[in-house]
């Protein structure tokens, strides 16, 4: 009894660990690959695999015991071998290039700015990239040739009757025409040129306002807002990095549903450059100011003697901080139209500005068809606001173009009724000084003069202001002894000289430019220096009758300092 009762324990062991081998067996790696198929063809089937009873396991007790049962169908399974082991020792080393050397990368560029990098893995995406990009915009510059275009600075420049013209042919109801104003008779156009399928294209100057968005204003209103402004996204600002005042230039979107204004589909220049500059401009505070060494040449024919006296007695620089200092009736707006033309005729470079602050409406119409340059207005029956929003405008535009190093003339007429509009726009401080002013008043007409410079690093800055005096009021003596001595050269006009009908009305000995070494020649510089010594005890009145005599028999200045009958000699 005891002897079958070990004999059938021994089987129930043998049996037990027999179907372990067998299951263990089924998940060896090696053997998994090789019984696959005849595993999944059982399964597949639904038949067990043949069994030989015949077969049995034999324990060390040399006893035989029952046959192993069939074995279950097995699921499929795919395994992979387990990569071998290498010894530290036998594993192959890295080429040393490739150690050395870290992956290469490329920068991933967007309308000419970088916008991130790829790893080296990813050249072929890039390639892959930039010509599905160069592809669809020669499909769109393709496309965009053949539509009718249309550009609203061209519309700006029209009059009210010109408009209405156009307006008829594009369909709009001549009883609305009528009643339209001009930017809203240039906002329906535009509307019915989009409606049949036209692009628009503008430039103007962005103010960005204190919600993060910004609209391109026309210098063709004066920055005025109106309806036909532009729209900037808070997201086109940050991407390229616009500032207030910058000259931006692109295609236009109608407005949508909901919307009110025209939108700024495409971005093409940024202050006439690539906007890819613009993201690593130096901002204009940190720019190094230096003396002018660069004359700006007023000198362009023989009967313009207000310039060619400038050019000798007070030549201007590119970067000058020039104050025309000017009673009422001594011809200064036509002095300062003078100044411009020679800059238009003379520097084709120089981006020329004319601004003009609390004057009368004829002088500036008269100074637009006298100039060919940007004329921005705030005429005396505007607010005070609007007299420091132009200006401060003004400002910005022209440093933007500075920090692209572009050379820029203000010409300001007057610095005097800036301060004034400051004046009375500025929070009351409770310190007013003589004549009214508020003590804060002049910091920012400072600032708007003290902008003018020469750049080190390329670019300049050149404001030619007027201030009043002998006008009877006591706050324009105030301003004007605040900016006596904060240009770099002076203008005097006499009313004497203008009483008399002798014009240009300048005082000679009362003008000069400070470092005028660094403008002339060392030839120019000594008979400038003899001919003020030789004209020093005259009166005024017999020095400007002298120059303008001389003057008109010889054809340039050269010739004038050539004629005089003082040799070339050094000055003690």
């Amino acid at each position: 009894m005891t002897s079958y009762r070990r004999r059938k324990t021994a089987s129930s062991q043998t049996e037990q660990e027999s179907a372990a081998n067998q299951e263990s067996a089924a998940f060896q790696p090696e053997e998994a690959s090789q019984t696959y198929e005849q595993e999944s063809l059982f399964s597949e089937s639904q038949q067990t695999p043949p069994s030989d009873n015949r077969d049995a396991s034999v324990q060390d007790s040399g006893e035989i015991t029952s046959p192993a049962p069939a074995r279950k169908p097995v699921a499929k399974i795919r395994l992979k071998k387990k990569p071998a082991r290498i010894a530290e020792d036998e594993q192959p080393a890295m080429p040393a290039a490739i150690e050395e050397t870290e992956p290469e990368s490329f920068s991933l560029t967007t309308n000419g700015f970088v916008v991130g990098t790829l790893p080296a893995d990813n050249r072929q995406h890039q390639k892959f990239a930039e010509a599905s990009r160069a592809e669809l915009e020669a499909r769109t510059d393709q496309r965009n040739e053949s539509r009718a275009r249309l550009s609203i600075n061209d519309l700006s420049k029209m009059g009210v009757v010109e408009l209405r013209e156009l307006g008829a042919k594009y369909g709009i109801n001549h009883d609305l025409l009528i009643s339209l104003k001009k930017q809203e008779l240039i906002f329906n156009i535009l509307k019915s040129h989009t409606d049949r399928g036209g692009i628009i294209y503008a430039y103007g100057s962005l103010e960005i306002l204190p919600d993060g968005y910004g609209f391109l204003r026309s210098p063709q209103n004066s920055y005025l807002p109106g309806t036909d402004d532009i729209y900037i996204s808070p997201s086109q600002i940050r991407l390229f990095n616009l500032k207030t005042g910058d000259t931006v230039y692109g295609q236009i979107r109608s407005p949508k549903e909901g919307e009110r204004f025209f939108a700024m589909l495409r971005i093409e220049q940024i202050n006439f450059d690539e906007p890819s500059v613009a993201q690593n401009r130096i901002p204009f505070e940190n720019l190094t100011p230096l003396y002018p060494t660069k004359k700006l040449n007023l000198e362009t024919s023989t009967e313009e003697i207000s310039t060619r006296i400038i050019n000798l007695f007070c030549p201007i620089g590119k970067g000058q901080r020039a104050l025309i200092v000017s009673p009422p009736r001594t011809g200064k707006t036509i002095l300062l139209q003078k100044i411009a033309n020679a800059i238009t005729k003379n520097h084709p470079e120089v981006y020329l500005i004319v601004l003009l602050i609390d004057e009368r409406p004829e002088e500036v119409t008269d100074m637009e068809r006298t100039v060919q340059a940007e004329v921005i207005s705030s005429t005396f029956d505007e607010q005070a606001t609007r007299h420091v929003q132009v200006a401060e405008m003004v400002l910005e535009k022209a440093k933007r173009l500075v920090e692209h190093k572009r050379d820029v003339v203000i010409l300001l007429d007057s610095i005097t009724r800036l301060a004034r509009a400051y004046n009375q726009t500025v929070p009351t401080s409770g310190k007013i000084l003589s004549g009214g002013v508020d003590s804060n008043a002049l910091h920012k007409p400072k600032r708007f003069f003290g902008a003018a410079r020469n750049i080190e690093q390329g670019g300049s800055l050149t404001i030619i202001a007027t201030a009043l005096i002998d006008t009877g009021s006591r706050m324009d003596e105030v301003i004007f002894e605040e900016f006596k001595g904060t240009g770099n050269m002076e203008i005097n006009l006499d009313r004497r000289l203008s009483d008399r009908r002798l014009f240009p009305a300048i005082n000679i000995k009362k003008s000069g430019t400070r470092k005028e070494e660094l403008l002339l020649s060392e030839e120019e510089l000594q008979k400038i220096w003899v001919l003020r010594k030789v004209i020093n005890p005259m009166d005024d009145i017999e020095i400007i009758e002298l120059l303008i005599d001389r003057m008109m028999k010889t054809k340039n200045n050269d010739a004038f300092l050539k004629s005089m009958n003082t040799p070339y000699q050094g000055i003690d």
